[in-house]
């Protein structure tokens, strides 16, 4: 049963036409957009209040134009070209419909995602049921508050590829990590790569949460802080004091056995020079010569005095001896394709260990999994 008609009679629509005040217009467009969306019209009567709306949406006042988007902000009465011209209004007209509107598709929402706003990227994060689709453009392409408040939408279907693209993009911002780590569903890969990269009071939260053994939780955040050194010295090795690096490793207690020896297995002999001098307490000079000695026992007399595990004593040698002999073919030994050719040949000398060692290794080195890693974690398994 109609609860109300849409005619030119209509005293809004009257006001709204014939009055030069902006306040008053806006007044109208209010009282107009609330009577239409609560009236249970025809279809003939549908095309005439879309028209209505398309016509207001034409009005050069911002208050009244706002009016409009927040009165219909959850309305499909709301025409779709209509939307997505207020969607490019000015922030206070096309947020509340960015954020609600159910009259966008995924792509409408994607290309607003796309068009680099901020305040639009965050009303697209926010709003529920967001779809997979959208949620992984956000994650790729949001900025940080984008992404924040994406990692809070509970209501948002949020992949694994899209968490994955956020840890990728924003590992270092504290609450994009504390947000996505208290998601109510966390796949298990996510779950470790957060575990990386939490505090220690997020930590706590998602080792109680999914039930991951403390060991783990600490093993993960080890390996963690030790690879983000490596990638440092990686990027500033030329231009940084090494024995001033190696001292502040120290300093921190990070200068351990598994850093040194995935450092000298990439190659970064000064890195391994430096490190066990001072671990052992003798001048460079001397450790360079121990290290570099051609027989049997320099390495290991400076090896032991260094207290490095004696369970990893076969992979140092291995991996000393490997950076000897590619030096000696003359090969420069700086840049990405020498540390790859490095970590490679120094692995494929790894099969006379037992597998208990070998597993240990690996876990040590904490690989990247490359398909070339991957083929060297099948050969010398």
């Amino acid at each position: 049963m109609m609860q109300g008609s849409l005619t030119a009679n209509d005293p809004a629509l009257t006001e709204l036409i014939r009055s030069e005040v902006e306040e008053e217009r806006a007044t109208a467009t209010h009282k107009l957009c609330r009577s239409m969306e609560r009236m249970e019209l025809t279809e003939e009567e549908r095309a005439a209040a879309q028209r209505v709306i398309t016509f207001i949406a034409r009005d050069t006042a911002d208050l009244v134009r706002r009016a409009l988007a927040v009165t219909l902000r959850a309305s499909t009465l709301m025409p779709r070209e209509t939307a997505l011209k207020l969607a490019a209004d000015v922030d206070s007209i096309a947020i509340p419909l960015i954020s609600q509107s159910p009259v966008f598709s995924d792509d409408d929402l994607i290309s607003i995602v796309r068009t680099g706003r901020a305040h639009a990227q965050v009303a697209v994060a926010s709003r529920a049921g967001l779809s997979r689709d959208v949620a992984e453009v956000v994650a790729s392409d949001g900025v940080v508050d984008a992404v924040r408040k994406l990692a809070a939408n509970d209501n948002a279907d949020v992949s694994e590829r899209a968490m994955s693209i956020a840890i990728d993009r924003f590992a270092h911002d504290d609450e994009v990590v504390s947000t996505l780590s208290h998601r109510q569903i966390l796949p298990p890969a996510i779950v470790d790569r957060l575990l990386v990269v939490a505090s220690e009071q997020v930590r706590q939260h998602l080792v109680q949460r999914h039930k991951v053994s403390v060991e783990a939780a600490v093993r993960l955040s080890d390996f963690a802080r030790e690879r983000a050194t490596l990638d440092l010295l990686d990027e500033a090795i030329r231009s940084q004091n090494v024995p001033e690096f190696v001292r502040a490793l120290h300093a921190r207690r990070a200068l351990t056995g598994s850093l040194l020896l995935r450092a000298v297995a990439r190659g970064q002999m000064t890195l391994f020079e430096h490190g066990l001098s001072l671990l052992a307490q003798l001048p460079h000079h001397r450790a360079w010569l121990m290290i570099h000695d051609a027989g049997p026992l320099g390495l290991r007399a400076i090896y032991d005095r260094a207290g490095l595990p004696p369970r990893l004593f076969a992979a140092f040698r291995a991996a000393v001896d490997t950076w000897r002999s590619i030096q000696a073919e003359g090969t420069d030994l700086d840049g990405d394709s020498f540390r790859q050719r490095m970590l490679e040949r120094f692995m494929t000398q790894m099969h006379t260990m037992g597998r208990e060692d070998m597993d240990y290794l690996l876990e040590r080195l904490d690989m990247i999994p490359t398909p070339d890693n991957a083929a060297l974690r099948t050969r010398v398994a």
